[in-house]
Formats: C-alpha cells, structure tokens, sequence
C-alpha cells in the first residue's frame, strides 16, 4: 500500500510538473518557456522513479533533460536575433475555448480510466531489469554502435558550432 510519504512526494512532483507544462505553454518568454519544459521534463523522470522504473526515469534524465532540453535552449540562444523576436505572445481571451475543450477531453479520458473495470487489478510485476544489466548489455554487446552514435554526436555538435560561428562573421 502507498504510505503517506509516497503521496506526498506524489503530489508535489505532479504540482511541479502540471505547474512547469503550463508555464511551459503559457510564458511569454520563449527562454522561460524552454527552461520550463526543462523542469517539466525532471518532474516526469521524478514520477517515473516514483513509480519504481529507474531505468526509464534515468534514461528521462539522460535524453530529454540532458540533450533534448539543452538542444532546445541552445537552439533559442543561438537564433534569436533580439530580446523583443523571443517575445510570445500570451495566453489570450481567444484561447479560452481550446483550454476548455482540452480540459473537457482530459475529464472524458480521466473518467474512462476511472470507469475501466481492469484498472491496476491483477496486473503482474514486470520482470526486473536492473540500469547495470542494462548498461552491461549495451557495452558488451553493441559496443561498436554506441561508439559510431557518440562519434556522430559529437560531428553534429562540432557542426553546429560552425555553423553558428559563421553566422557572427556575416558570412
């Protein structure tokens, strides 16, 4: 059964987490918005390692916080020509009616699941997979493509880098 503790820290990463998809979508700053999918992205690894999958919380952390999130800030610092372009406009009267059918499509699916007879009733416990079985899998294994996908990265950064260095020249 869940103790107290768990509900709490339940409660407070989906608030940190709803708090920073809103903020997300509704900042009028577009470096705001992208360092609040950031904290977005941690609130959803946090839930995924309070549900007990370190592995997809982890890699969460790794992918989407690490190198997506990143990619996102780099790219708005990167081609925003002034202040005033990174302005978005804000959450206006005109949008009320997609926030209201978007809550009312969250209620239809919220109640479905609510109503579903085979909601969490014997379901079986997964298999345990441990991150070290995993990472001892991907090196012995896939050694070769786990380099080669380090090497491109790294020739993709190196190309954006010059990429962006030419653009401060006015080439």
């Amino acid at each position: 059964m869940n103790s107290l503790s768990e509900i709490i820290a339940f409660l407070l990463i989906s608030s940190l987490t709803l708090g920073a998809a809103i903020a997300a979508v509704g900042l009028r700053n577009i470096v705001h918005c992208g360092l609040s999918l950031a904290v977005f992205f941690v609130g959803v690894a946090g839930l995924y390692l309070l549900l007990g999958a370190e592995f997809i919380g982890f890699i969460q952390l790794l992918v989407y916080v690490g190198a997506v999130a990143v990619l996102i800030m780099f790219v708005i610092l990167l081609t925003r020509p002034e202040d005033e372009a990174a302005k978005l406009p804000g959450l206006r009267w005109r949008q009320l009616p997609g926030v209201l059918i978007a809550a009312g499509v969250f209620l239809v699916i919220y109640l479905a699941i609510m109503r579903s007879p085979s909601l969490l009733r014997d379901v079986p416990e997964p298999a345990a997979l441990s991150i070290q079985a995993v990472g001892e899998a991907l090196v012995s294994g896939h050694l070769l493509a786990l380099m080669a996908i380090g090497v491109l990265l790294t020739a993709a950064l190196i190309g954006a880098a010059l990429f962006a260095m030419e653009g401060e020249d006015g080439k």
